[in-house]
């Protein structure tokens, strides 16, 4: 399964903020990347670079390569509403999103990886497909042997409960359920998605 594997915090210094969570070293070094450092003169972004440098933070961030991204954005234009609402829609509703949403791992990556290696049931079945849509009312958990994963019982020990209305924890159960597609002021990420339906209009 492609997906990025290079160094995370210099993307997160290209971007200025830290996409992908906490990170020490973006807060020493919160400028762009470069031999010349925070003293380096930047040129002048066109219209065309901003929204660019947009569609990749919203690419690194939920962790899609191109062609899948521009396969999720042709969805959303498919369907009825405003085009970059629901494309932020169907990313948030990806199963590796919701694994991560729900607090069952620490980062999108692990997200990834439990789904890949089998440890993530939706309506009781396992599912291994990180870029799976869940649907409204589906229960996405844990699988029963993996309950006891390290990785699984650590993230959740952290997770505060009901940080997204969209989504309905069971602690005992290890699942939770996907209520409703949230509403744009409800998903955290700093991402103007109207810029990316501009850059595929061109």
């Amino acid at each position: 399964m492609a997906r990025y594997t290079g160094p995370r915090t210099k993307i997160a210094r290209k971007f200025g903020e830290p996409i992908y969570g906490s990170d020490k070293y973006f807060e020493k070094k919160n400028y762009p990347p470069g031999m010349h450092g925070a003293n380096k003169r930047r040129k002048k972004v066109s219209e065309y670079g901003i929204q660019l440098q947009e569609k990749q933070k919203a690419k690194y961030t939920y962790g899609v390569l191109e062609r899948q991204f521009r396969k999720t954005f042709d969805l959303a234009r498919r369907k009825e509403g405003v085009t970059g609402l629901i494309l932020m829609q169907l990313l948030e509703s990806r199963l590796d999103n919701v694994v991560y949403r729900l607090g069952i791992a620490p980062t999108r990556a692990a997200a990834r990886q439990l789904v890949n290696h089998r440890h993530i049931v939706v309506n009781g079945n396992v599912l291994s497909i990180p870029s799976y849509l869940v649907k409204i009312g589906d229960v996405v958990g844990v699988r029963e042997k993996s309950k006891s994963l390290e990785v699984v019982t650590n993230s959740l020990e952290g997770r505060s409960g009901g940080k997204f209305a969209w989504l309905e924890w069971d602690g005992e159960k290890m699942n939770g359920k996907f209520l409703n597609y949230p509403n744009r002021e409800e998903i955290p990420e700093n991402i103007n998605e109207q810029l990316i339906v501009e850059l595929y209009s061109k």
